[in-house]
């Protein structure tokens, strides 16, 4: 068993410490309301911040601080870099454009455009510099979609595995985010109102979540592992 011990200058330690995660949320231009009252999108990547900081702060998903910024600025991912928050989500990544210095985790969410074009997809995004708490977020929206395959949603969320490569603190990370949040498909009927099938992949090692109303596809890579920056998890009874 690999256990890490957490050191003071990490993101988890600071964020435990603080007692609270900073989470960018970025927006549509025309957005009117409050984030933590909406649903689609928004309401998604929403959902996807308080999972995390429920993973974090031992089950608490309400001490997010959020801040919401523009979609057609880049002054979220600038405030993500000076470290003013901890996680940015709800941001249009494209390919073709460069990113250096920040982490992207499994997509939550993957845009509509036809194949020939660009794709988009959502995900959590942090500094690269902190390889451990980017593994950490990319296991919470991974963890969403290991529920979904295995049937746990969130009354049996003491099913999840537990996860000592965080650290002894943190064994519990992923059964509180799933108490919060329940599988995928219970964090996407909320915000969306209809149902995700899982395809398995075959033979290989990537499988897809498909909206079965509008066809919105979202991947997971990796089936049987977590991985970023050389450090794997692998959560047990996978198939």
């Amino acid at each position: 068993e690999t256990i890490v011990e957490l050191s003071a200058d990490s993101m988890l330690s600071k964020i435990r410490a603080a007692g609270t995660l900073n989470c960018g949320v970025i927006v549509p231009d025309s957005f009117v309301g409050n984030i933590t009252g909406s649903d689609k999108l928004v309401g998604m990547s929403v959902d996807y911040c308080r999972a995390l900081a429920a993973a974090i702060l031992k089950g608490d998903s309400e001490d997010v601080e959020f801040t919401t910024f523009p979609e057609t600025t880049n002054s979220s991912f600038i405030v993500l870099a000076n470290r003013t928050v901890d996680v940015l989500v709800g941001g249009r990544v494209q390919r073709k454009y460069d990113f250096e210095g920040f982490h992207f985790s499994t997509p939550y969410y993957i845009g509509d455009e036809s194949a020939k074009d660009d794709v988009s997809f959502y995900s959590m995004t942090t500094r690269e510099d902190d390889e451990l708490f980017s593994s950490f977020v990319n296991c919470i929206v991974l963890a969403t979609i290991h529920a979904q395959e295995n049937e746990i949603q969130r009354e049996k969320s003491r099913e999840m595995p537990l996860v000592s490569v965080f650290g002894r603190d943190l064994k519990w990370a992923l059964r509180d985010a799933i108490a919060y949040s329940g599988s995928y498909d219970e964090i996407y009927s909320k915000n969306f109102d209809g149902g995700v099938s899982y395809f398995p992949g075959g033979a290989g090692s990537e499988g897809q979540m498909q909206n079965t109303e509008s066809g919105m596809v979202v991947s997971k890579r990796g089936r049987n592992t977590l991985g970023n920056g050389g450090m794997f998890l692998s959560f047990p009874h996978l198939p």
